[in-house]
Order: C-alpha cells, then sequence, then structure tokens
C-alpha cells in the first residue's frame, strides 16, 4: 500500500526568555532574550545567552531556548517551544533559581487544531521580597483541553473557583497557577495575579488561547513605583496548522 501523502504543515513556534521596556527612571529596552523562532517548514532553532546583566535593574546567569517542529508519522505533527532562565534577579526584589516555559502541540491529520499541552513548565525556588512562593501549576487544564473551544468552557467556571479568568472576542486569558503557597502579604493562595506594594503587578503562568494557538507567559510584570516597567520573563507559543491546497 502506497503512503498516504505528506499534507503541506505551516509550522509555528517560537520562545524568548526575558523581554522588557523601562520608562522610569529614564528610558532603556531590554531587547528579546534568546529569541528563537521555528521556520515555517520545520526542523529545529534554539538560543543560548549567559550572564546577562541591563543597568542594575535585571540579571540572570543562563538562558537558553528551543523550537522543534517534525513529522512523528504519516498522521501526527509534532511542535515544541521551550524557554529556559536560571538565577534570574529583577530589582533585588524578585528571583529565581530556575523558570521554564514549555509548549508541546501534537497535531493529527484531519484535526482543525492541535492539542498544545504545557507539561514541564514549572517555577523552581521563586522568591518575592525573599518570600518563597511554591507554585503548583494545573497542566491538566490544557491536557484535558484538545480544542479551544473545550479550553474555553472549563474556563468560563474559574470565576466561580475563584480563579481570574477573561473569555472575550475568540480569545481565553487563564492561568495554570492551581495554588500559590507563601507568607508573602497579599497573595491569594488561587488566583495568579497579585500586587506587591510599591513594586508593581504580578502575573504567573498565563495562558493566552485562541483557536489552535497557546501563549504561555510564566512572569508577566507590570512595575509601577518607583520603578515603570513591563517586563516578560519565560515565554513560549506554538500553534501550526496544515496549509490550503496550492492550485
Amino acid at each position: 500500500m502506497a503512503p498516504k501523502p505528506r499534507i503541506p504543515f505551516h509550522f509555528h513556534a517560537e520562545s524568548h526568555a526575558l523581554s522588557g521596556e523601562f520608562r522610569h527612571p529614564g528610558r532603556s529596552l531590554i531587547e528579546a532574550q534568546a529569541s528563537v523562532s521555528l521556520p515555517t517548514i520545520g526542523g529545529h532553532a534554539r538560543a543560548h545567552v549567559d550572564h546577562y546583566f541591563h543597568s542594575d535593574f535585571v540579571s540572570f546567569r543562563t538562558a537558553h531556548t528551543e523550537v522543534t517542529g517534525r513529522w512523528m508519522d504519516e498522521e501526527t505533527v509534532l511542535s515544541t517551544a521551550t524557554s529556559v532562565i536560571e538565577d534570574v534577579n529583577i530589582l533585588q526584589v524578585v528571583t529565581a533559581e530556575r523558570i521554564v516555559s514549555r509548549l508541546t502541540s501534537t497535531h493529527k491529520r484531519g484535526k482543525p487544531e492541535g492539542h498544545i499541552v504545557a507539561v514541564g513548565s514549572d517555577f523552581h525556588n521563586l522568591r518575592v521580597l525573599g518570600h518563597e512562593l511554591k507554585v503548583t501549576l494545573r497542566h491538566k487544564l490544557l491536557s484535558d483541553s484538545e480544542t479551544f473551544e473545550h479550553l474555553r468552557n472549563r474556563v468560563a467556571t474559574d470565576k466561580d473557583s475563584g480563579k481570574i479568568a477573561v473569555i472575550q472576542d475568540g480569545v481565553a486569558i487563564c492561568s495554570l497557577v492551581e495554588r500559590i503557597e507563601t507568607d508573602l502579604p497579599g497573595v491569594e493562595p488561587r488566583q495568579h495575579i497579585f500586587r506587591v506594594p510599591n513594586f508593581g503587578k504580578f502575573s504567573l503562568a498565563e495562558v493566552f488561547a485562541e483557536h489552535g494557538r497557546r501563549v504561555l507567559t510564566m512572569i508577566r510584570l507590570e512595575l509601577g513605583s518607583p520603578h515603570v516597567a513591563d517586563i516578560t520573563v519565560a515565554e513560549s507559543s506554538t500553534n501550526g496548522k496544515p496549509m490550503p491546497p496550492t492550485p
């Protein structure tokens, strides 16, 4: 029996370890560190940065990212996007030994979208003002949601459990955070967003989802006092879909 013809597939995956913009004091950009993008034909790409230091504001010891895309067999396309950052320090307030953002998309022939999971994503010794945040992630949120519709329906019930979620215009924003154990004041154990006085707002393990696509940002910071800045740490994204046949 002749093998089934391989359908054209438009791969997409990207990652970066750190990026941001400071607007006070002074204006400065943190260019996307260890930024990497997968070619649309698939394959492999990676990036690595060591001993990064930005204006006494942000530093990390090492960061590496990797994206891959390939056919597993005649029926299955696999794409991955991984971002790892180690010994990160933001303004002597946020520190972590290791943060991992990892997305894996499995796309079956004939399916309208891939099944995207975040297994492998994690925080290691995350601290804020010296207080440890033990973050437990609910990986089943994505593992049990094969499509965007499934995820949207699950996210719609998040508010009933005290979590923060938004669904609007074909987009869902939620978090992988199941609970946070810490003695840092102001943190609600089942919410992924909290504020630290005289510093800013945190969002942990935030998922931006739309049809066939997921973006996982492990830390998103909105700093307001005394520094004003927007910063992302360990972000990965993937979708990929079959291309229409050419004439």
